[in-house]
C-alpha cells in the first residue's frame, strides 16, 4: 500500500464510492466526510495527506472550507466541481486550494495531479532567507551551515517555514507533529521549541523563532 492518505469531502456517496475505489486501486488509502464540517474534524485529527474537496457541499461553502483548512494545515488540496468559470478557478486558488479539476474527469487525470501535489510536498526545497529546509533529505541549513536537529525538531521547523510568520500555538503543533497524542499540560511542544532555538543561535539565527507569549510560536517572515 502507499504511505499516503488522502481524505475525500464529497457529500454525493455514489461519486464518494468511485473515488474510493479508483484510489485504493492505486494504492492509497482514503478516508470519507459526507459534509464539510465532518471534513474539516477528520482533517483535524486525521491529518491527510491530500484532501480532495467537493465544492457542492450540503453545510459550507467550499470556498469556506479551504480557507478554515489553511488556518492550521498546508496539506495539498484539490477541489472538484462543476462549476467550470475562471472567475470561480481564480477565487479558490487565491483562498489557498492547490489545484482545481472539472467534472466529469478521467480518473487517471485526477490519479496524475495527486502525484504532482503529493510529489512537490515531499521533495521540494523550504526556504526563508538564509534557512534552507530540505523534505526529501531531511536536511536544514542556515547561512550554508547544515542545522543539526532530531526528528521532531525537524517536522516543527518544517511547519513553521512553510507558512512565515503565522502563530502556532502549542495545540496546533501538537496536533500536527504529534497527532494529537500529548497529555494535558505536557511541556514536550515547549522543550523542543527550547532546543530549536538554541540550535539557530549557535548558528548566529537570532530572533529567527518567534515566541508571542500566551499564544504559541513562528518563525519571522
Amino acid at each position: 500500500m502507499n504511505e499516503h492518505r488522502i481524505l475525500v469531502i464529497e457529500d454525493d456517496l455514489d461519486i464518494a464510492n468511485v473515488l474510493r475505489m479508483d484510489l485504493n486501486d492505486a494504492g492509497y488509502e482514503v478516508d470519507h466526510a459526507d459534509s464539510a464540517m465532518n471534513g474539516l474534524i477528520k482533517a483535524r485529527e486525521e491529518h491527510p495527506d491530500l484532501i480532495l474537496l467537493d465544492l457542492g457541499l450540503p453545510d459550507f461553502d467550499g470556498g469556506d472550507v479551504v480557507q478554515r483548512l489553511r488556518k492550521n494545515s498546508a496539506v495539498p488540496i484539490i477541489v472538484l466541481t462543476a462549476r467550470d468559470t475562471v472567475d470561480e478557478k481564480v477565487r479558490l486558488l487565491g483562498l489557498g486550494a492547490d489545484d482545481y479539476l472539472i467534472k466529469p474527469f478521467h480518473p487517471d487525470e485526477l490519479l496524475a495531479r495527486i502525484k504532482v501535489q503529493l510529489r512537490q510536498r515531499t521533495s521540494e526545497s523550504l526556504s526563508m532567507g538564509d534557512l534552507t529546509l530540505d523534505p526529501q533529505k531531511r536536511l536544514v541549513t542556515y547561512k550554508g551551515e547544515e542545522l543539526r536537529l532530531s526528528p521532531k525538531e525537524f517536522d516543527i521547523l518544517a511547519l513553521l517555514i512553510r507558512q512565515p510568520g503565522r502563530v502556532y500555538s502549542r495545540h496546533e503543533i501538537g496536533q500536527e507533529i504529534w497527532q494529537g497524542r500529548l497529555p494535558d499540560g505536557s511541556n514536550v511542544v515547549d522543550v523542543h521549541m527550547a532546543n530549536l532555538r538554541a540550535k539557530l543561535r549557535d548558528l548566529d539565527g537570532y530572533g529567527l523563532l518567534r515566541t508571542v507569549r500566551g499564544v504559541g510560536y513562528a518563525l519571522r517572515g
